[in-house]
């Protein structure tokens, strides 16, 4: 379905990579704009391949070609990155982009193209070791810095997820001048069931980010059992021992979604959290909310979740404890988590991003009218 104005399908070139949210963000945000506005995206990937259920998602929204190069953080230095920008630039060309959407601002450094620029910030490592670490980037990480650096200052636009996040990107990197705000949505439509008395999370817990380690031990404090699915184990040899939670391992995004479809609760122990697309899932299915008690959190979902501590097992444990033996309160939270989450949808995302490619394209309807 082509958009309102009957205007040509536009074509939209989008990096993706297969080992955190960024996949889902691109799938559900390329679905909805061809769905609604007819646009064509031609994903492009970096970092370890994706499954073959991931390859069949993408190549059902869109085209899908797949780089072997390493996404920034995964890199040793930044010449394992030289290659990058030629090649984006050359496809967009190839493919005849109107706009190149990049889901991490250092791969716009040093991007030579005439086509319109649109970075988002997930994450990166300057604002990771930020909140997870409490300090700057080590010496040999530096490059990073300026690596985003020098895209933000490349792009048309720069994109954050959450007013925390784009705060935190001023503090880590100083001013941004083309920063804006468009929040992550998502297009789960939840079954409707009875809920089990689990509480759940998910996420890739090799990542200290993630904060697994406190949940872990909050397991052993509580008697309500606490589900986790995810890898503990990264791609750069991270681990992390989980002694007390059932661990599930990496499943499908079907699978994960099942399981969040159940749970009475879900928690996210996050330190570092840019969005936290797993909280807003979970709101969708009507969980009740358990969450780090951290700016991004505290932004979404103030009013409407019970926030702990994310450095104090036993808060979670307390929190779980309270909210086990109290269903009325379980269906309350659940309930105005799930009336939040409508403020996040899949369709407000893609309007936005919509109207700042219209921006970039110069479509006529998006400007004013000549006089």
């Amino acid at each position: 379905m082509v958009g309102a104005s009957n205007r040509p399908a536009r074509r939209v070139l989008m990096t993706v990579d297969s080992v955190g949210g960024v996949w889902r963000y691109a799938m559900d945000l390329a679905a909805e704009l061809k769905l609604w506005q007819g646009s064509e995206t031609i994903f492009v990937g970096f970092g370890p391949e994706p499954s073959p259920d991931k390859v069949e998602e993408a190549s059902a929204i869109g085209d899908f070609v797949w780089l072997d190069l390493p996404l920034d953080w995964m890199a040793s230095g930044p010449d394992e990155l030289a290659e990058v920008p030629a090649l984006i630039a050359s496809l967009a060309e190839e493919e005849e982009a109107d706009v190149i959407h990049l889901n991490l601002p250092s791969q716009a450094a040093a991007l030579k193209t005439s086509i319109p620029v649109v970075t988002v910030s997930h994450s990166c490592v300057v604002t990771w070791f930020s909140a997870v670490r409490g300090h700057g980037v080590p010496d040999d990480w530096a490059w990073q810095q300026q690596l985003n650096r020098e895209g933000f200052d490349r792009a048309d636009v720069v994109l954050a997820p959450s007013r925390s996040h784009a705060l935190m990107l001023k503090q880590a990197y100083g001013r941004i001048d083309n920063l804006a705000v468009v929040p992550n949505g998502s297009r789960y439509q939840p079954a409707t069931g009875e809920k089990e008395n689990f509480a759940y999370a998910a996420g890739r817990w090799w990542d200290d980010g993630k904060n697994g380690a406190v949940l872990d031990q909050a397991a052993a404090l509580t008697d309500f059992p606490i589900v986790m699915a995810g890898s503990n184990k990264g791609p750069n040899e991270q681990y992390l021992a989980l002694e007390h939670a059932r661990h599930l391992g990496e499943l499908s995004y079907a699978e994960a979604m099942a399981l969040m479809e159940k749970a009475a609760i879900v928690v996210s122990p996050s330190i570092y959290e840019p969005f936290g697309l797993s909280a807003l899932e979970a709101a969708r299915a009507g969980a009740a909310l358990v969450l780090s008690d951290i700016p991004t959190y505290r932004e979404l979902w103030d009013g409407c979740a019970v926030f702990a501590d994310p450095r104090d097992p036993k808060a979670f444990a307390e929190a779980l404890d309270h909210l086990s033996g109290d269903e009325e309160l379980r269906a309350n939270l659940g309930a105005k988590a799930r009336a939040r989450s409508r403020l996040f949808s899949v369709e407000e995302q893609a309007t936005a991003m919509h109207r700042i490619y219209d921006l970039l394209t110069c479509q006529p309807e998006s400007l004013p009218a000549a006089e």
